[in-house]
């Protein structure tokens, strides 16, 4: 993607091309005996941004340092690269401290990186045995979500499995922790259960969320540790308390199944995906629908027929952007408040196999996809400055409730945009609105 000066004007009404700018392919050895499928259900960065982590396929997780290494420079800054890595390699490999392969035994459905402080980022110690939990809440860890159930643990430095979590009775589809820098798990299930671990009490399970009638296929905690919100066979969003563990509400809306779900990073806005390609923005503390789009966009920009599903929806770290993953290899990107992508992959001889999930880099400017081959492919993205209105905006939504936005002293035109209700009257003159948050891009 060529850079953007600021002040430049762009043509939002017609989407850019996507810019492949790497790729991550397994070499699985064959013939692979009593082994899962090669799928990459998940791909993950780390909270800080240090490490990547995706599911490779065959039971196998690889761990890497991010950014990656390459002979020509930073992934960011040079063409297009791949790296192959072996699916089976051995316990010699867990010893590189830039790479690690994760033997799960399973399929692996899910990956989540659990926070850690800052301060103790270069704190870690190689001979930390799981049961004494040393330096548990200064090391980076990684959950995986098994297909048997199972969730393991594992301290991403040493790649020492620390917890074998049983519970859940089937596939376990989604994991996130809770944004506050704890240690505190929440995980999905084909089981239709939602449950909630605490890894300082040994991963035993502190709560079991009942209530969904099919299978659960995502979860998010909002930002301020508030709410989760979890998606699964029902046409219908779940909100429940991370307080008092309670069911909410329903968020009712979207005629399939509901098959992903985010939250902003100011946790104002909360988006959601469906198999038919619709996607609903939402505010969670009114339940109010602020906009709906389609992955699919059946008008001048695409000729294609709208005949797939939608995988996966995530925002982008300053929360201008999300981004849409679906089974008919088409990535896009879309700016809060546009009906339409500002990016996609390109076409026809589109690169993205059958994409199923999506990661943004903490530090922006990259989106990781998994394929159904067991690949990662990276992608360039827009990088922003946003206005200092929108970081005001998530400053305040950070810590304060629609219900307490619109009980201030303040005119109606400050409370719609502080609630993002502009998103509903922003479509006559959408660019302009994109351009308001935006100083510059690169």
């Amino acid at each position: 993607m060529e850079e953007m000066k600021p002040g430049t004007k762009q043509d939002w009404r017609r989407p850019e091309k996507a810019v492949l700018i790497g790729e991550l392919k397994p070499v699985h050895p064959q013939p692979l005996e009593r082994r899962s499928g090669c799928e990459t259900w998940s791909t993950e960065f780390s909270p800080d941004g240090s490490y990547f982590a995706w599911s490779l396929g065959h039971g196998m997780v690889k761990l890497v340092l991010w950014p990656l290494e390459e002979s020509s420079g930073s992934p960011t800054r040079s063409a297009t690269w791949c790296k192959n890595y072996l699916s089976n390699a051995g316990q010699k490999e867990n010893d590189n401290p830039k790479e690690k392969t994760l033997d799960c035994g399973q399929t692996v459905w899910s990956l989540a990186f659990g926070p850690r402080s800052s301060k103790d980022r270069t704190r870690h110690r190689r001979d930390c045995h799981p049961a004494s939990f040393c330096d548990l809440f200064s090391s980076l860890v990684l959950a995986t979500g098994l297909n048997d159930g199972h969730i393991k643990v594992w301290e991403v430095l040493t790649g020492h499995l620390l917890f074998n979590l049983t519970g859940h009775q089937d596939v376990v589809r989604e994991l996130t922790f809770a944004p506050n820098g704890g240690l505190t798990l929440v995980s999905g299930s084909r089981d239709q259960t939602l449950r909630i671990w605490d890894l300082t009490k040994g991963g035993k399970t502190a709560h079991v969320l009942t209530g969904h009638k099919q299978w659960v296929y995502c979860c998010r905690v909002s930002p301020d540790c508030s709410m989760i919100a979890s998606v699964s066979g029902e046409k219908c969003v779940f909100l429940w308390s991370m307080r008092s563990y309670i069911f909410i509400r329903k968020l009712e809306g979207h005629k399939n199944c509901v098959i992903s779900c985010d939250f902003s990073p100011d946790g104002a806005v909360l988006v959601t995906a469906s198999l038919d390609t619709q996607v609903y923005l939402w505010d969670p503390y009114t339940g109010e629908s602020l906009m709906q789009l389609s992955h699919c966009f059946p008008d001048l920009y695409s000729s294609a027929v709208c005949d797939v599903r939608l995988r996966s929806v995530r925002f982008s770290p300053e929360g201008l952007y999300f981004a849409t993953v679906a089974d008919d290899r088409d990535l896009r990107i879309w700016a809060l408040g546009m009906d339409r992508p500002v990016i996609e992959s390109p076409a026809p001889h589109n690169p993205v196999t059958n994409g199923l999930c999506c990661a943004f880099s903490p530090q922006g400017g990259v989106l990781a996809t998994g394929t159904r081959d067991g690949q990662v492919q990276f992608w360039r993205t827009l990088r922003v400055v946003p206005s200092l209105r929108h970081l005001s905006r998530v400053s305040l939504r950070q810590s304060v409730s629609s219900h307490q936005v619109m009980a201030l002293p303040i005119p109606k035109k400050m409370k719609d945009f502080l609630t993002y209700r502009t998103l509903l009257t922003c479509h006559e003159n959408i660019s302009l609105h994109h351009l308001q948050e935006v100083i510059a891009l690169n």
